[in-house]
C-alpha cells in the first residue's frame, strides 16, 4: 500500500468522523468520497458514507434556495434587539431567516394547546414567526374583526341614548352611565385577560370571553330598567375587551419586529373601524327597531367572531421551550412543589396550613398578580408613551359626546340617522391613517438606525422602540389638539356641519398615528410580557375615557363646546410635547435601567 493510500485513508476517516459528530452547514460542499478499501463491507461505514452522502446533497439543495445573505453575508434586515450570534434565538430575524431557513413545524392536532385547538383549520406551529405571510394576516385580520366589538359597543349606543333615557325614565347624564361604565370595565378586566393568556393561552382567553359577551348582549337587549342595563353592559364591556390587550400580543407573537408597524396598523384598523360604522348603525337600528335592537345587533356580531376566531386563530403564545427564542430573556424554571408530609404523619394543623397555603397562592394567582402588572408604570418609558396615547384617547370620547349632544339639539336638530353619519368622518381618518402610518412608521425606525450606524454583526439594523418618535409623532401631537379646537368653536357657532366633520377627519388621521406608535413601542419595551404592556395602556386610556363621558355634558353645558375644547387643546399640545422631548433625550437611559430591572422579575 503507497504512503499516498495511507494519507486518502486518513482523510477519509476523519471525514466521516466530523459528519457523525456535527451536522452539516449551509457553506460546506464536498467532503470527499472514501476509498473501496476503506470501506469495505463494514456495515456501520457503509451507513456512514449514505448520511454523508444525504447531508451533501441535503446541503447543496438548502444553499440553492436561502439567499447569500443568510449563509453568510449579513443580511441587512432590520431588528429589534441586542447584538447576538447567528445561532443563538433572537427575537427578530430576517425575512429569509425566518421563511427559508426554518422549517415550518406543524404541532400534532392532538398536541395542540388552546380551547379546541385540534378544531381549529389553521394548525399550531412550533415557532409562530414562522407562518406564511398570508397566514399570518389572516390572523391578524380575524384579530382586528374581533377587536372591533369593544369599541363598537359603546359607539352604537350613542344614537340611541335620546331613545334609551325616554323608555327607562332617566337623564341624559345617567344614561350616559351605560356607556361610562361600559368603558370603565373595558379598562379594568384586561389586566386579568392579559394575565391569564401567558399561562392559559391566546384562543383560550379569546373563545371564552366572546362567549361571556354573547350571553351579556342578549341580557341587556331583554333588560327592563337601567341598573339591570348598566350591569350587564359593564359585564359586556369587560368581555369584548379581551382582545384589545391579547390580541396585541398574539401580534406580537407572530410578527417580528421590522414589519409589526404594518401588522399593527391592520390590528387598529378594527377597533377604529368600530366609532365608524357602529353610530351609523345604531342610528338606523334605534330609529326603526328601538334601542334593544343594537344590543341584539352586538350579540349577533359576538358570535360571528367567536366563530371566526374558533376555526381561524390557533394558539400563538410560544411554548415554554421556545420562549428564549421569542423573547430573548432567559426561561423561567417551573415552580417545583414544595413536598408534603405522607398522610401517616400529617397532624391536623398542619394539613390546615396546607390547605391555606394552597388558597392564599390560588387568591395571589387570580387577584393580585393581575394587578402586578400596574407596577410597569413606575418605569418612565412605558407611563410616558401610555399617557400620551390615553390623552387623545379620552379627547376622543369628550369628542363623541359633543357629536351627539350639538347635532342632535338647535342649531342642527339631526336626527338619529344623521346624527350616526356625523360620526364617520374621525373613523374614515382612522381607516386612511392605518393605509400609510403604520409603514411610515417602520420606515422612520429603519431610516434613524442606518443615522446611527446600529448594525449587529450580521449587518442586520438594530432598531429601538423611541425611533418610533420622530416626526410622525410632532405632526400627530400637533395637529390633532388643533383639530379639536377647530371642532369645538365651529359647532358654538353654528357653522355648516361640514367644517367640524373635516375637522374630526384630521383629528382621526393623526390620533391614529398616536395609538399605533404607542401601542407597538409598549410590546416592545415590555418584550418579555407583551400584552402586559397593552393591558396597563387599556387600563390608563379606558379610565380617561370614562372619565371623559361622564363629564362631557355637564361640562359643555357650564361653559361651552368651544371653551371645552379649548383647554382640551392646550393640555394636548403641552403635555404631548413634554413627553415626546422626555423620551426622545432620556429613552436609552430609561430603558437601559428598565431592561436591568425587568431581568431581575
Amino acid at each position: 500500500m503507497t504512503a499516498d493510500d495511507d494519507l486518502e485513508r486518513g482523510r477519509g476517516r476523519r471525514r466521516s468522523s466530523e459528519v457523525e459528530d456535527r451536522p452539516a452547514t449551509r457553506d460546506s460542499g464536498s467532503t470527499g468520497a472514501h476509498s473501496d478499501d476503506d470501506d469495505g463491507n463494514d456495515p456501520r461505514k457503509e451507513k456512514r458514507r449514505q448520511k454523508q452522502e444525504e447531508d451533501e446533497e441535503t446541503s447543496s439543495q438548502h444553499n440553492d434556495l436561502v439567499p447569500a445573505a443568510t449563509v453568510g453575508e449579513p443580511s441587512g434586515e432590520d431588528i429589534y434587539g441586542t447584538t447576538r450570534s447567528r445561532d443563538t434565538p433572537t427575537r427578530t430575524r430576517s425575512r429569509a431567516s425566518s421563511n427559508l431557513s426554518r422549517a415550518l413545524t406543524i404541532v400534532p392536532r392532538a398536541s395542540r394547546r388552546g380551547l379546541f385547538g385540534s378544531l381549529a383549520l389553521v394548525p399550531e406551529v412550533e415557532r409562530p414567526y414562522d407562518y406564511k405571510n398570508s397566514t399570518k394576516w389572516t390572523i391578524t385580520a380575524a384579530i382586528s374583526l374581533a377587536t372591533a366589538a369593544a369599541p363598537m359597543g359603546s359607539s352604537i349606543f350613542y344614537p340611541a341614548l335620546p331613545a334609551l333615557s325616554g323608555q327607562l325614565h332617566a337623564s341624559q347624564t345617567v344614561a350616559n352611565m351605560s356607556v361610562a361604565l361600559y368603558m370603565l370595565s373595558m379598562s379594568i378586566f384586561p389586566l386579568w385577560w392579559s394575565s391569564f393568556s401567558e399561562t392559559l393561552g391566546r384562543r383560550t382567553i379569546y373563545l371564552s370571553s366572546f362567549a361571556l359577551f354573547v350571553v351579556s348582549s342578549v341580557l341587556c337587549a331583554v333588560s327592563t330598567s337601567m341598573p339591570m342595563l348598566i350591569v350587564f353592559r359593564v359585564c359586556a364591556g369587560g368581555a369584548s375587551a379581551s382582545v384589545q390587550a391579547v390580541g396585541a400580543g398574539t401580534i406580537a407573537d407572530i410578527w417580528e419586529s421590522f414589519e409589526r408597524g404594518r401588522a399593527m396598523s391592520l390590528f387598529y384598523l378594527g377597533p377604529l373601524l368600530g366609532p365608524l360604522l357602529a353610530p351609523i348603525f345604531g342610528g338606523v337600528l334605534a330609529q326603526e327597531l328601538g334601542w334593544q335592537s343594537t344590543m341584539w345587533f352586538l350579540a349577533i356580531y359576538g358570535l360571528c367572531c367567536f366563530l371566526l376566531l374558533f376555526l381561524l386563530l390557533p394558539e400563538t403564545l410560544p411554548r415554554r421551550g421556545n420562549r428564549t427564542a421569542a423573547t430573548g430573556a432567559a426561561e423561567e424554571p417551573e415552580p417545583q412543589p414544595e413536598p408534603v408530609p405522607s398522610l401517616s404523619r400529617v397532624t391536623t394543623a398542619e394539613s390546615a396550613k396546607v390547605h391555606a397555603k394552597k388558597l392564599a397562592t390560588l387568591l395571589q394567582r387570580l387577584l393580585i398578580e393581575p394587578l402586578s402588572v400596574l407596577l410597569f408604570l413606575r418605569f418612565p418609558p412605558v407611563a410616558i408613551t401610555v399617557l400620551t396615547a390615553a390623552i387623545a384617547f379620552g379627547a376622543l370620547f369628550i369628542g363623541n359626546i359633543a357629536i351627539q349632544q350639538s347635532f342632535s339639539t338647535p342649531p342642527y336638530g339631526y336626527s338619529q340617522l344623521i346624527v350616526g353619519l356625523l360620526y364617520a368622518p374621525p373613523g374614515l381618518g382612522y381607516i386612511t391613517a392605518s393605509f400609510f402610518g403604520g409603514k411610515w412608521i417602520d420606515n422612520i425606525m429603519a431610516r434613524e438606525a442606518r443615522k446611527a450606524n446600529r448594525y449587529d454583526e450580521r449587518g442586520r439594523l438594530i432598531l429601538l422602540p423611541e425611533d418610533r418618535m420622530r416626526e410622525n409623532m410632532w405632526l400627530a401631537n400637533t395637529v390633532y389638539p388643533l383639530s379639536l379646537l377647530v371642532f369645538g368653536w365651529t359647532l358654538r357657532c353654528g357653522i355648516h356641519w361640514i367644517v367640524p366633520s373635516i375637522a374630526m377627519f384630521l383629528f382621526g388621521v393623526s390620533s391614529m398615528l398616536v395609538f399605533a406608535a404607542a401601542t407597538t413601542m409598549l410590546t416592545e419595551f415590555v418584550r418579555k410580557k407583551s400584552s402586559a404592556g397593552v393591558a396597563i395602556n387599556n387600563f390608563v386610556r379606558n379610565i380617561l375615557s370614562c372619565v371623559g363621558t361622564v363629564v362631557a355634558s355637564p361640562w359643555i353645558n357650564a361653559t361651552g363646546v368651544g371653551w371645552v375644547f379649548t383647554a382640551i387643546c392646550v393640555f394636548c399640545l403641552v403635555f404631548g410635547f413634554l413627553g415626546i422631548w422626555m423620551l426622545r433625550t432620556n429613552a436609552q437611559r430609561w430603558r437601559k435601567k428598565m431592561d436591568e430591572a425587568l431581568e431581575k422579575l
